[in-house]
């Protein structure tokens, strides 16, 4: 395991093997998304409470799950370069961070759009709303660290410092709705074990094409980062005057 971290802990070699990974990944969520959507907007029969309304899920469900697994990921790797100083856990963490702001911002649209049928109004201070709302103030505050210094180092520390503190939040989303009394509805259980099969299926196949798609973000930003970073090695000047010919 360790062998494999260190040949991770190089640049070029991270850089080679995002570039190996990247069309597979992006084909599976081509693939996945294209199920999981054909099959629950066309296909799934309506809610019996619900109607079409609920079809939204297919997109926030997926979205609300993998903002806080992307924090998650992005806490782990924070640890990693703070515990273990690897330059690269650094990166992989500000590489999730845009796309984690962004599929939490997905979250909150949906989660209003499908608020507004069932409530009756866009948005209410509910405590799973707010907490998500802090989420993406957090992810918003980290990208802004990462840009708010000239050494990237400590721009990184400061960063994964901001990470760590945040992880407090993803207990109080998760859980949100057992410990306050909350408009927003229970949870489905963690393979959603409450929704219908014929609703369920889709729904898995679209949180799995999201899974697969913000993975194929990051693989995407952190070779650019990578190139951006690394810029004066012999490699990667390589790589950019290559990409310039083409």
């Amino acid at each position: 395991m360790w062998k494999w971290l260190h040949l991770l802990a190089k640049p070029d070699r991270l850089y080679r093997l995002c570039s190996q990974w990247l069309p597979w990944f992006g084909g599976g969520a081509i693939s996945c998304l294209a199920l999981g959507w054909g099959w629950g907007f066309i296909f799934a029969p309506p809610d019996y409470q619900q109607g079409e309304s609920y079809r939204i899920m297919y997109l926030h469900v997926p979205a609300a799950m993998w903002s806080m697994g992307i924090y998650a990921a992005m806490a782990v790797s924070a640890l990693t370069g703070l515990v273990w100083q690897m330059k690269m856990s650094d990166l992989v963490a500000r590489a999730m961070a845009p796309i984690g702001a962004a599929f939490t911002f997905i979250a909150l649209v949906t989660g209003s759009a499908w608020g507004k049928p069932m409530w009756g109004t866009w948005w209410i201070w509910d405590a799973r709303l707010t907490s998500e709302l802090i989420l993406l103030f957090l992810y918003m505050g980290i990208i802004a660290l990462y840009h708010a210094f000239d050494d990237r180092r400590a721009a990184g520390r400061a960063a994964s410092i901001l990470i760590l503190v945040g992880v407090v939040n993803l207990p109080i989303i998760h859980y949100s709705v057992q410990w306050w009394n909350t408009l927003h509805q229970g949870s489905s259980g963690l393979l959603q074990q409450a929704i219908a099969p014929e609703m369920r299926t889709p729904l898995r196949w679209s949180i799995l094409g999201y899974l697969l798609f913000f993975i194929t973000l990051t693989l995407s930003r952190l070779r650019n980062l990578l190139l951006l970073t690394e810029q004066h090695r012999p490699w990667a000047r390589e790589i950019a005057h290559l990409e310039k010919k083409q």
